[in-house]
């Protein structure tokens, strides 16, 4: 019985779904932080976090804001990936608990459906790497063949 490799290199179907899943999410985070900071205004989203009960709410939504928005671009290109996704949870995470949870399932009713689907595709992609195309990939390419 011949035991199995130690390291395995990504299928190309494989890196080319993170690859998509790395876009879409870091997009969206992106827009999330950039609606954040400069459409809305740090103060504007402070006052907001803090009049949804969100804890802190003066450290928080400056902190959640820069997250989606630096970690948005770290995912989109594959920097960092792991380190961004977990921020990202964090955020998602906090937004589930600390705000939609109390409004049900349903995005319509400003329930925590879409912050869920975040911090699954964000756990995704702690779990499974950037994939090959990325520039971790291309950076640390030891850390590709693990």
């Amino acid at each position: 019985m011949n035991a199995a490799p130690r390291t395995r290199r990504t299928a190309p179907a494989a890196s080319l779904g993170l690859l998509i899943l790395r876009v879409a999410l870091g997009v969206i985070f992106f827009l999330h932080g950039w609606q954040k900071i400069f459409v809305d205004g740090i103060d504007v989203t402070t006052q907001g976090f803090g009049m949804m009960g969100v804890p802190l709410h003066e450290v928080v939504a400056p902190l959640t804001a820069y997250t989606e928005l630096i970690g948005g671009v770290a995912l989109a290109l594959g920097l960092l990936t792991r380190i961004a996704a977990v921020g990202l949870t964090i955020v998602a995470l906090g937004a589930l608990f600390l705000v939609h949870v109390p409004n049900g399932f349903f995005a319509a009713n400003g329930g925590f459906e879409f912050p869920l689907l975040l911090a699954a595709a964000a756990v995704t992609l702690v779990v499974a790497g950037p994939g090959a195309a990325s520039l971790d990939a291309a950076i640390w390419p030891r850390l590709r063949r693990r």
